[in-house]
């Protein structure tokens, strides 16, 4: 990679907002997040033409400064595009060809074209080899039939990354290959699932003879789990890296909550959550929450660098499980008043947090549920972290060399 000194960086930072800045009135997200691309400070480890330069990838850090220290207006990537950005754009980066990388990674990294990622399937659980979509090839074209589940903002996307099969007499693994997918094209349908936070933010998608261009297969055909394991590490390290959708850290929801029952009258009565032992929970959380945050910086320079390894496993499993732990003390803080859920059980598609804390504990500790379960269960992250990491013997397979066709289903493991 090119070296660049930090200043110089910096200079082209200063140069890019002389040109167009984002606290202008009459300048959108997309205007200036379009020049950041095109001035190769969107991602300056990407190549020059794909929104970067070909810098080290720490160097990031040096344009993400120069912009909090120069603007008001930021646009966080996890909210512009969370799945396009940290998942569809290193995936085609390391696969597509230059001219699908062209097409694709600028209006990903405008938000543009929102992504989704549709790989979980009902059949298959959490062993997404066993997935069941078909794609047959028809000509120059692929022909897809099948259904996904519990795809994040499928109803928002322009785009998504999809996994198939098409070759069902090869064992699981093998059998299957990676696309991207037009979620405008005739026969996708999109139906919302309700959570219990009562939005939705999930989604079925069901696939009805859906033709795919041949050129938009991401690597070769029957490579589709190589391509979706470098997808799935950077889904690690996107969820496990604190940057959840629309919302600030959980650390820092609990500490609001502490200092505000703390002030509150009927703390001075005391009837409020503040005792000795939540104190040091408190604490506990906090220095958790902060090594945390340590591990994942590393995760991300690792993805920077390339595309991440088990140690974004790490990060998710920990993120994960913490987050539930944060927002069940929010609510023992809260006491009797973190019961209440003020917007009620309406249905409705997710428009980000609220901002009062009390009512964002409640809406946070629900949805805190799915994240042991969503990008890959935490005991999906413990075998890979047995397996990668400590060398533990894989569990027994009985289904390895047997073809997809022959097996029945509760065969795969």
């Amino acid at each position: 990679m090119a070296e660049i000194r930090d200043e110089e960086l910096r200079e082209r930072t200063r140069a890019l907002l002389e040109e167009v800045h984002p606290d202008d009135p009459a300048v959108d997200r997309v205007t200036f997040r379009g020049a950041q691309f095109d001035h190769g400070l969107g991602m300056v480890h990407f190549p020059e033409g794909r929104g970067g330069l070909g810098f080290q990838p720490k160097q990031q850090q040096v344009v993400n400064d120069e912009l909090r220290l120069r603007t008001k207006t930021r646009y966080r990537d996890s909210i512009v595009n969370l799945i396009g950005i940290g998942m569809a754009a290193p995936t085609l980066l390391t696969y597509a060809s230059e001219e699908l990388q062209k097409r694709f990674l600028r209006p990903i990294f405008t938000g543009e074209e929102i992504w989704c990622q549709l790989f979980s399937e009902p059949g298959a659980g959490s062993d997404l080899a066993a997935l069941g979509t078909r794609a047959e090839r028809a000509g120059e074209e692929w022909l897809v039939n099948g259904q996904k589940v519990w795809t994040t903002l499928a109803h928002v996307s322009r785009f998504g990354m999809l996994l198939a099969r098409t070759d069902p007499e090869r064992p699981k693994h093998d059998g299957l290959s990676y696309f991207i997918l037009d979620m405008q094209a005739p026969g996708v349908e999109v139906r919302p699932l309700h959570q219990i936070t009562g939005e939705a933010e999930f989604n079925e998608v069901f696939l009805s003879d859906v033709r795919i261009p041949d050129d938009w297969m991401l690597g070769n055909e029957g490579q589709g789990w190589r391509v979706a394991i470098t997808t799935l590490m950077n889904e690690r390290v996107a969820i496990g890296g604190g940057e959840g959708v629309g919302r600030r850290k959980p650390i820092d929801h609990l500490l609001d909550i502490w200092k505000q029952r703390t002030e509150s009258p009927t703390a001075a009565r005391g009837s409020a959550a503040r005792t000795a032992v939540q104190r040091d929970r408190v604490t506990q959380l906090w220095i958790e929450s902060r090594l945390l945050e340590i591990t994942s910086s590393r995760a991300r320079t690792a993805r920077r660098q390339g595309n991440p390894g088990p140690e974004g496993a790490v990060g998710k499993l920990t993120s994960a499980e913490l987050t539930q732990r944060i927002y069940e003390a929010c609510l023992d803080v809260l006491g009797s008043d973190g019961l209440a859920y003020a917007p009620g059980y309406e249905l409705r598609r997710p428009s980000g947090i609220s901002r009062d804390p009390q009512d964002a504990a409640m809406h946070w500790y629900l949805r805190s549920r799915a994240a042991s379960i969503e990008g890959g269960t935490s005991q999906i992250m413990r075998n890979i972290l047995g397996e990668r990491i400590l060398g533990l013997p894989s569990e027994p397979r009985v289904d390895k060399d047997r073809a997809w066709s022959a097996l029945r289903k509760g065969d795969a493991e």
